[in-house]
């Protein structure tokens, strides 16, 4: 019973969320502050999402096959590579690292 009462209240905070934003005078989301804050967070999230996924394992910092890959994709975005370039160096790059490494 536990987990519907987690369920339940987890929809009800996401529901209060999203009424909140509602909420929100459009003149405060019209300043360019907040414009150019709202543009940058999801890059933010995202760098963080991918940092997070990229150099921990278990709890614990760890620097493997996936950083290697992490880097040879940043390198094809430094050189302007096409997006599926960059997706095909990183898998090549991890993977050949995995091979390597045994």
């Amino acid at each position: 019973m536990n987990i519907w009462i987690a369920i339940g209240a987890t929809a009800v905070g996401c529901y209060l969320v999203k009424l909140l934003g509602l909420l929100v005078p459009a003149g405060a989301l019209e300043r360019p502050l907040v414009q150019r804050l709202s543009a940058l967070l999801p890059v933010a999230l995202l760098a963080a999402l991918t940092a997070q996924q990229t150099f921990s394992a278990h709890s614990s910092l760890v620097l493997d096959a996936r950083g290697a890959g992490l880097a040879a994709a940043a390198l094809a975005l430094v050189l302007r590579a096409p997006f599926l370039v960059v997706v095909a160096a990183a898998v090549v790059v991890t993977a050949g690292v995995r091979v390597l490494g045994g």
